[in-house]
């Protein structure tokens, strides 16, 4: 596997002299998210002139409340979310992380092969009725003059749980995060559709990030040049996770499956989801997706602002 960071370049070959007092960064991350394997990776190379502080929290919700109240100065979450808060008058904005999206998964013989063979089935939906890919999905069937949200038997509910139901053949289609489906996957399940094959369905083919770090604009601006090297090292050990078998065993348990198989799956859908480029065709892109999730969802995933709100994606400036 072939990887280029956009950021690392520039800050991992500079010459960083050590800090006389280093940045604390105080970083709420979920214990089980894939944010942990890298910091795993990550610790074994102190830095020169930032420390960082681990809160663990039990979900993304968990880690919103943590950098609204100022308890945390960086979580991963994302961009749609930045955006609604922005267009209130906040100062969050977002540099990216991940692209790995959701995925509509089956049963290895499931009758189910199209959109279309969904008509009178039963899918489950994580996320609920406002989950971006389940709207994504919906406009994707509409090209093909399809009403998704009327013609199946949905059950929407938290992905752990519907995980289970699909297993237990509660549910005949489930349509969930990534990494859920990617332990179906290695279970022998098989992928209808991902998120980027919607997009591209929808005419949108430029990577776009699916989670990435969040925190104040106003507080990158004052600690910019430790957040940078902090994200440099997160791109450069996501890359070793990715091309080095030895640093991959060592955060296998991290996993949660001794099935080899199963993580096999997880790291390759995690390397895929790297960002190899972050430029304005794929912010243009992202303006696209906006747009149309606003008018999807009816204002209610995006709030009221018709456009992305501008700052919602990081510019790191010169150093």
């Amino acid at each position: 596997m072939k990887f280029t960071g956009f950021l690392i370049a520039c800050c991992l070959t500079a010459n960083l002299a050590v800090a006389a007092e280093k940045t604390t960064i105080h970083l709420a991350v979920q214990a089980t998210g894939t944010v942990a394997w890298e910091l795993a990776t990550l610790n074994k190379h102190p830095a020169a002139d930032y420390e960082l502080v681990v809160q663990q929290v039990a979900n993304p919700e968990a880690a919103k409340v943590a950098l609204q109240s100022g308890a945390v100065d960086v979580i991963v979450s994302d961009w749609l979310w930045v955006a609604r808060l922005r267009a209130t008058g906040t100062d969050f904005t977002f540099y990216p992380y991940s692209s790995a999206s959701g995925a509509l998964v089956v049963a290895k013989d499931s009758p189910i092969h199209t959109l279309k063979d969904l008509v009178g089935k039963r899918l489950g939906v994580a996320g609920g009725e406002l989950d971006k890919n389940w709207l994504l999905l919906q406009a994707l069937a509409q090209q093909e003059h399809l009403d998704l949200n009327a013609s199946v038997e949905k059950t929407v509910g938290a992905p752990p749980l519907l995980n289970e139901q699909l297993l237990q053949k509660r549910v005949d289609a489930l349509l969930t995060y990534w990494h859920f489906a990617a332990r179906l996957e290695g279970q022998g399940y098989r992928q209808i559709i991902d998120g980027k094959g919607i997009l591209q369905g929808l005419g949108i083919h430029e990577t776009v990030p699916t989670l990435g770090y969040v925190f104040k604009q106003s507080w990158a601006q004052a600690h910019q040049q430790a957040l940078t090297h902090f994200l440099a090292a997160s791109a450069a050990a996501k890359i070793q996770l990715c091309t080095d078998d030895a640093a991959w065993h060592e955060i296998v348990p991290l996993t949660q499956t001794d099935d080899v198989a199963t993580q096999a799956v997880l790291r390759r859908h995690y390397c895929e989801g790297n960002i190899s480029g972050w430029g304005d065709k794929e912010q243009q892109a992202a303006a696209r997706i906006y747009s149309l999730l606003h008018s999807l969802s009816q204002q209610q995933l995006t709030g009221a602002s018709e456009t992305l709100p501008a700052g919602t994606f990081w510019t790191p400036g010169p150093l």
